[in-house]
């Protein structure tokens, strides 16, 4: 790659980002990382929302998407938002409610709390509120403001833009968590809704491609660009590596484990511990494989650009057609059998450490490792 030197007098509009710069701009914190832990990061008080929040970049968010955490504190409600970008909210903590204005002029109120999940319909008029007196509730925002800013670089089209989308709302009973399930095959079967009340209790279907007894659903939420889908791990036992496109963000609902992450070629793997409140998103077609090292199923919520609806890119709609075929064969997972010998070993080393029984020896020959 030859060197490019630029002249001293260039223009300094000049590879511009304006969603990284709209956020600088917001005068709250920025936390970026491989893994980033919102239970524990500081926010700070936020003018526009009227509450306290924080940015939460992954290191592998794309170009697509982002996140960020939203405070309200005990009694506390966010001032009235209204925006041209997608959102999915994922509460981290506590107990609260919010209230969507209809495109008829009627107002609808829902309620969630912890590890509910839900769609603002594109350009809503809506408000959070908490509606506990003595604990905060924290929201986990995925959004693709950062295609919609960098599309348009425009405050005032993005953020006092008064066109409706009524077809964005669904039936008004999305909003109370009921849904359509429309039949796919395994590992794209869809529930359609704008809110979901409690992650760990919602019905997966089975997708045994995706390795050792894993269930999944997608989800179709707001009849939105942004996806979202949740997988389960059942105990002992851990999931085939495989690859896809950046702006992925992947939320710890319930248990607790690891991922690691490669690129292929690269000796060394990056380790990223999880339990819920840890969000991760994995860099473009970097491997990662997760590992569930709890006495129960584990279960995560991935968030991201292209819908099962709405692909949007090529590259997710090429994503799920082969999510199941094997890299030998130009497809995106690592079949057991394929994989390297150590992540086996580095898999019963943390059972081991975690006093969790292996059931894995279904799925892999163990009979030349040392138990």
């Amino acid at each position: 790659m030859s060197n490019l030197t630029l002249p001293t007098d260039v223009d300094k509009r000049f590879l511009l980002d304006p969603y990284v710069q709209w956020a600088q701009g917001e005068q709250i914190p920025i936390y970026e990382d491989f893994g980033i832990d919102f239970l524990t990061i500081e926010t700070q008080r936020w003018d526009r929302f009227d509450a306290h929040g924080a940015f939460v970049h992954a290191v592998g968010r794309g170009d697509f998407c982002a996140s960020f955490a939203l405070e309200l504190k005990p009694g506390g409600k966010t001032s009235p938002q209204q925006h041209l970008f997608e959102e999915v909210v994922y509460v981290m903590e506590g107990q609260g409610s919010t209230v969507v204005d209809l495109p008829d002029g009627r107002k609808h109120h829902f309620e969630w709390g912890p590890k509910s999940l839900f769609a603002l319909p594109l350009n809503a008029r809506y408000q959070h509120f908490n509606t506990s007196g003595q604990s905060r509730a924290l929201l986990a925002s995925t959004h693709n403001l950062p295609s919609v800013m960098n599309l348009f670089h425009n405050h005032d089209f993005v953020f006092n833009n008064s066109f409706v989308f009524p077809e964005r709302f669904g039936r008004e009973t999305y909003f109370d968590g009921q849904g359509d399930f429309t039949s796919i095959r395994p590992g794209s079967h869809l529930w359609e809704t704008n809110f979901v009340h409690d992650l760990t209790q919602f019905e997966l279907k089975e997708w045994e491609a995706r390795g050792a007894g894993s269930s999944n659903i997608a989800f179709v939420l707001a009849d939105g660009t942004m996806h979202a889908h949740m997988s389960e791990i059942p105990k002992g036992r851990y999931k085939k590596g495989h690859r896809h496109g950046d702006g992925m963000h992947v939320f710890a609902v319930n248990g607790s484990g690891y991922s690691l992450f490669w690129y292929k070629n690269e000796q060394e793997y990056k380790r990223v511990p999880w339990r819920h409140g840890v969000m991760y998103a994995p860099p473009h077609l970097m491997f990662h494989q997760h590992f569930n090292t709890a006495d129960h199923p584990a279960r995560y919520i991935a968030i991201g650009i292209g819908s099962r609806r709405y692909p949007f890119i090529r590259m997710r709609r090429e994503a799920v057609l082969g999510s199941e075929v094997n890299v030998r064969e130009g497809g995106m997972q690592i079949d057991y059998n394929d994989q390297r010998r150590d992540i086996h070993e580095i898999w019963l080393k943390e059972m081991r450490d975690a006093g969790t029984q292996n059931d894995m020896g279904r799925y892999i020959d163990e009979s030349s490792y040392s138990s």
